[in-house]
């Protein structure tokens, strides 16, 4: 990832999580109900994002990821 995103808390938008990741936005949100993908958090409005940091768990083991019971419990993240 490049240093540039690397601001500790910063948020990445969902085009931003798209690209880095390599899913589309229907996958995204499909494995986020599945608990195998980071949960949005609302920015407010419809606008929603993700925590460089879960992002980069994720992609440190995509195939083995699953939301932990503390992020589970912040919310849906399907605003």
């Amino acid at each position: 990832m490049s240093d540039s995103i690397q601001v500790a808390g910063a948020i990445l938008r969902r085009r931003q999580v798209e690209q880095l990741v390599g899913l589309s936005r229907s996958t995204i949100y499909q494995r986020m109900r599945d608990g195998t993908f980071p949960r949005a958090i609302s920015l407010g409005g419809r606008m929603v994002g993700w925590r460089v940091s879960e992002i980069e768990l994720f992609l440190a083991d995509p195939a083995g990821y699953r939301v932990s019971s503390t992020t589970a419990s912040e919310g849906n993240g399907d605003d």
